[in-house]
């Protein structure tokens, strides 16, 4: 077997591993927590559907990390308290040791990012969705690098992507932030409860505004993730 055979099998068996990871996205795995309960989505269930209150289904949105379409046979996780409190949800810690300016802090793992003020404290959190680590339109693994860094650059709404799609570019990227070189916190509709990315850090659209127009203007933020 030639060595471009072995490499192309190799891909293969990533790609297809990473697709069974895929098809449990991270609501499924709090169905043996006793806080939530687990419905499996039916033909013709939307967010709207299930979750006709704005805060209930904001909340649910964000312990199953997702905002992209329902479709049959998901199953997402809700909360068996009717306590609404979003803070209160978050996989972070509500306090960490002051880092002396404001924090974004992202967990590859929780599929979470945390914004701290300066003293440490817990303003805001919110779903991500990182690097998939394998990507098959550019044939070859993508990662979200870990480690600290600070955001050195962003833009507003129209923020899009010089490189994706692939030969194109023009992906939108709203409210991006750079972190690391080329790669951002931005706005997706396809925060999909699992790692999807390129390497860019996908938030939800109202988190990524947020964050690019409230808690980082006039600051230098740092970022750090793990």
């Amino acid at each position: 077997m030639t060595r471009s055979v072995i490499l192309i099998v190799i891909s293969l068996l990533i790609l297809l591993s990473s697709s069974r990871l895929y098809a449990q996205p991270y609501g499924s795995q709090l169905c043996k927590n006793p806080e939530y309960t687990c419905y499996k989505v039916k033909k013709g269930d939307s967010w709207k559907k299930l979750f006709r209150d704005e805060t209930k289904r904001d909340l649910v949105m964000r312990i199953n990390r997702m905002n992209t379409s329902l479709y049959r046979g998901l199953t997402i996780a809700i909360p068996v308290s009717e306590n609404e409190d979003v803070l209160s949800y978050s996989p972070l810690a509500a306090q960490i040791n002051p880092p002396g300016r404001k924090l974004i802090l992202v967990s590859i793992k929780d599929l979470a990012f945390g914004a701290y003020n300066a003293d440490g404290t817990l303003e805001h959190w919110g779903p991500v969705s990182t690097a998939r680590g394998y990507c098959p339109d550019i044939g070859k693994r993508c990662n979200t690098a870990r480690g600290q860094f600070e955001i050195h650059d962003k833009k507003g709404e129209d923020c899009v992507s010089t490189r994706y799609p692939v030969g194109h570019g023009g992906a939108p990227m709203p409210y991006c932030m750079y972190f690391n070189g080329n790669f951002a916190l931005h706005g997706s509709y396809e925060v999909p409860g699992y790692n999807a990315s390129h390497g860019c850090v996908r938030l939800f659209v109202n988190d990524a505004q947020w964050l690019n127009e409230e808690f980082t203007e006039g600051e230098r933020v740092k970022v750090v993730v793990k």
